[in-house]
């Protein structure tokens, strides 16, 4: 695979591990929930000073009550050791409650804000980028900010806290021993480094794994029906089974480093509590202590347990780094995303707005996808308000761009693109765009109901217009047939309906609008023959009185048009009327010509059959 490919399926990879702009812009994600975080912090600081508590708790009770045998006031003590754990759990509940609350809400607007941005991003964004790789910025991206707001930031600021708490308990309660308990704390953090940096790597290929394996189940689920139709499961089969593999070793890799970290992190706690039994146990047997009193069973009962405490918020801090970095990379590649400049957008001083008249210009206009790889080459043409024209060619030669280009779907990189005598960059975008209505070959509805699929969203249709746009076209017929009529289920993509009914509604849904230029981009080549005649005089009936542009292969459909434009490699070639243009016997003639002697063999070989027989019968007879 070249390096190419690779880019464009897979994550970059971000070799700067921690930005801090970016974690002070994810910062600003938690400014209008600020009040609320920061009553979530404070209960997270008293949550974790009651839990270092615990074992000063635990002493008293040893020494003050079990060693010396004393029953007096043991109820109270046990009372007040119950209702430190009861604000303990109430605080924690409403803690887990506040931050997930911010996190969701931070969440939601994150994924509005990406979405919003994918709305009005260029359709060539669309061309370079797969659709699972841009999935994967509102789920997996989205997922590890989520964790962090969740039970990163404040989780660590709640670590460090008891961290500190123990470390002073066990200072204030017996100095000598607190060292003692301390020696093993380096190792711990040469373990967590290792592990940090190691684990980093790891996330960083599960991230990119995953987003490579979305982008290759989004292309082959969607084209599933081709990949059957030409047998070419085992072929997609065996690349799934390579991509899969890449992301089960990165994530066994992730959990190699898991396995030996944490077995890791207890062999030094248990250090540590040895460390702790041995020189508590040698201070009490001798009696000596830091300050000149004998030690404590309860004491050392304490530090033990300050010990476990101790290790388990410094381990934590490790896996809440990881969420940071997996945070942190999955906010720049978002980030990435939400910084890239709309190209096409509405000018700030829009020239013009409202309905249009219907006159198109073209003015030597040039257009490449690709630098230099020109697909229009100083094409120029006029088209008056109510005019049907047609645009013909081979396949490749400019006619759907033409229609794009128009739409503003891509700006031009040479010339101008004149509507009503305006450049289509001077209009208010959206106002532009409204004034037209395509129906493609490729029908894409949503899943719903044929109503909302006609309407699009748009309260402004009523039901009444609904009904008369679907008669127009006579998808009102299998509409009515249906058990909920308008109010029918679609499936995803339009899956249940034919291709013939999801043209016709597509068909519905162009009128319903009542667009001023009606575009039809090889609308009705996927409509058996009684369907497209009825469609046919539909259309003719609304191509009144507005501007019609018809992009087609089969010339049959194009030879009423007022005008045929003749396109080959990006060149206008001929223009005219039918009869014109087979009259000056060029491209089109020969256009005409291939067609017609295509269909006169296709003919042949469907009645040679017959014909067959017709013969085999005489020389049986």
């Amino acid at each position: 695979m070249s390096e190419e490919v690779k880019k464009f399926h897979e994550e970059e990879a971000i070799e700067k591990t921690y930005d801090l702009r970016i974690s002070l812009r994810l910062l600003r994600y938690l400014k209008p929930y600020w009040k609320t975080a920061a009553v979530a912090l404070v209960l997270t600081f008293l949550t974790n000073i009651l839990i270092s508590l615990q074992p000063w708790f635990t002493k008293h009770a040893v020494d003050d009550f079990i060693t010396p045998k004393q029953t007096d006031g043991i109820w109270f003590f046990a009372l007040a050791f119950f209702g430190l754990f009861l604000f303990r759990f109430l605080f924690s509940y409403l803690q887990e409650i506040l931050l997930n609350t911010v996190g969701q809400k931070v969440m939601f607007d994150l994924r509005t804000e990406i979405f919003t941005k994918l709305q009005h991003q260029e359709v060539s964004y669309y061309d370079k980028y797969p659709v699972g790789r841009i999935i994967t910025r509102l789920t997996s991206d989205v997922d590890a900010l989520n964790e962090l707001f969740t039970s990163g930031v404040i989780d660590v600021l709640g670590d460090l806290v008891i961290i500190f708490a123990i470390i002073g308990m066990m200072f204030w309660m017996d100095w000598k021993l607190a060292l003692i308990s301390l020696i093993t704390v380096p190792l711990l953090f040469s373990a967590t480094n290792w592990f940090r940096k190691r684990a980093r790597v790891g996330f960083d290929k599960v991230r990119t794994r995953n987003a490579k394996l979305n982008a290759f189940l989004q292309e082959y689920i969607s084209g599933a029906q081709t990949v059957q139709l030409f047998n070419a499961e085992k072929k997609a089969q065996e690349r799934f089974h390579d991509i899969n593999d890449d992301y089960r070793n990165a994530n066994i890799e992730t959990i190699y480093y898991y396995a030996i970290f944490y077995p890791l992190v207890d062999f030094i706690s248990a250090i540590g509590i040895a460390l702790v039994i041995w020189f508590g146990g040698y201070q009490i047997l001798t009696g000596i202590s830091a300050n000149g009193t004998a030690l404590t069973i309860g004491t050392v009962v304490a530090f033990i347990q300050y010990s476990q405490q101790l290790f388990q918020p410094i381990r934590d801090l490790s896996d809440k780094f990881n969420v940071l970095q997996a945070a942190i990379v999955a906010s720049h590649r978002i980030f990435v995303l939400l910084d890239l400049p709309i190209l096409i957008k509405t000018p700030e001083k829009p020239k013009k707005s409202g309905k249009v008249v219907g006159n198109i210009e073209f003015q030597n206009v040039w257009f490449a996808y690709k630098e230099n790889e020109w697909v229009l080459k100083d094409v120029s043409f006029s088209i008056k308000a109510g005019e049907s024209i047609a645009l013909v060619g081979h396949t490749g030669s400019g006619k759907t761009t033409v229609t794009n280009l128009l739409m503003r779907f891509y700006d031009v990189q040479k010339g101008k693109i004149l509507l009503d005598g305006v450049d289509v960059r001077d209009w208010n975008l959206e106002s532009l765009r409204e004034n037209f209505a395509v129906v493609l070959q490729d029908v894409f509805l949503f899943s719903g109901s044929i109503d909302n699929n006609i309407r699009l969203g748009n309260k402004d249709i009523s039901n009444e217009k609904i009904l008369w746009a679907a008669r127009e076209v006579h998808a009102d017929e299998f509409i009515q047939k249906l058990p909920e009529t308008y109010e029918a289920h679609v499936k995803e993509r339009g899956g249940g309906l034919s291709v013939g009914q999801k043209q016709l509604i597509s068909f519905a849904r162009a009128l319903a609008f009542e667009p001023s230029i009606l575009v039809l981009d090889e609308a009705t080549s996927s409509i058996d023959t009684e369907t497209e005649q009825l469609i046919q005089q539909a259309v003719e009936r609304v191509m009144q009185q507005r501007t019609s542009l018809v992009v087609a292969h089969r010339l049959s459909t194009v030879q009423k048009c007022d005008r045929i434009l003749v396109f080959h490699h990006g060149e206008l070639r001929e223009a005219g009327t039918h009869n014109e243009l087979l009259t000056q016997r060029g491209l089109y003639w020969r256009l005409y010509q291939l067609q017609y002697a295509e269909d006169r063999s296709q003919n042949s070989m469907l009645n040679f059959p017959n014909q067959d027989i017709s013969l085999k019968s005489e020389t049986a007879g």
